[in-house]
């Protein structure tokens, strides 16, 4: 009987006995390369949709950037419009899974500590996220047309609003802070004091010829809005406020 030639031996060693393993392994990579693809769309979709916003977006530019044939933005996302409202619910999303990794223990914090803490968390979280400013006030001129129709948004409740309910109470119930704070009109504040300076600094930079985007800047201003709060919690200023409100007002001596 001739013995093998080493041709033989290679095609016998290289022989699959299955076809399964060799199936599963290409599903993988198939699999892996359309996440990859997805994500690079998605990835580009979201700078596009910062900068210029739903109507200045173009679905050319996304796939051009993310090096795709446009037709796998239709086949990934179905168009430009439930794109948009995925970036928008992604970022939404992002802030929300990170304020429910705050450590902050409410029960024992000292409760305007832990505001003051839960507005740098805010504070920090848009300055690393510039992409979420710029989203939201692009959204805000839309009236929250496209936010409406997500179904995800609704589902999305943040943390803070309970973190804010607990401290006011502890807050109170100590007289450390002035009664009838609301936690929602507070976070509104806290919100405010985060966002106005970022999302307008390059107008306000200009008209008053500072740089407000300078670190500097921002420190002094997150300082000053520490102060704010600090004196909008104290409950000093529900004295004052009775105070004022038993003056009589510029109208009512006119009268």
């Amino acid at each position: 009987m001739p013995r093998p030639t080493a041709s033989t031996k290679t095609t016998r060693a290289v022989k699959p006995t299955s076809d399964e393993p060799a199936s599963a392994t290409t599903l993988t990579q198939r699999q892996r390369l359309a996440a990859s693809t997805r994500a690079r769309i998605f990835k580009m979709a979201v700078r596009e949709f910062a900068d210029k916003g739903f109507s200045g977006a173009r679905v050319e530019t996304i796939a051009s950037r993310a090096k795709v044939n446009i037709r796998m933005i239709y086949h990934y996302f179905g168009g430009k419009e439930a794109l948009y409202i995925e970036v928008l619910e992604h970022v939404l999303s992002n802030l929300r899974d990170e304020e429910r990794k705050l450590e902050l223990d409410v029960e024992r914090i000292e409760p305007a500590t832990g505001i003051l803490q839960l507005y740098d968390f805010t504070e920090q979280h848009f300055s690393a996220h510039p992409e979420l400013l710029n989203l939201l006030s692009a959204e805000n001129l839309n009236r929250a047309r496209f936010l409406k129709r997500s179904k995800l948004i609704p589902k999305i409740s943040s943390p803070v609003l309970d973190l804010l309910r607990t401290l006011i109470a502890r807050g109170e119930a100590h007289g450390v802070l002035r009664p009838g704070i609301d936690p929602l009109h507070l976070y509104v504040l806290l919100v405010s004091l985060c966002y106005f300076h970022k999302s307008n600094a390059y107008t306000i930079s200009r008209m008053f010829e500072t740089d407000m985007l300078t670190a500097e800047w921002q420190a002094a201003h997150r300082e000053q809005a520490h102060q704010v709060i600090q004196a909008y919690l104290s409950p000093e200023q529900s004295r004052h406020a009775g105070l004022t409100a038993r003056l009589p007002r510029v109208t009512d001596r006119a009268a």
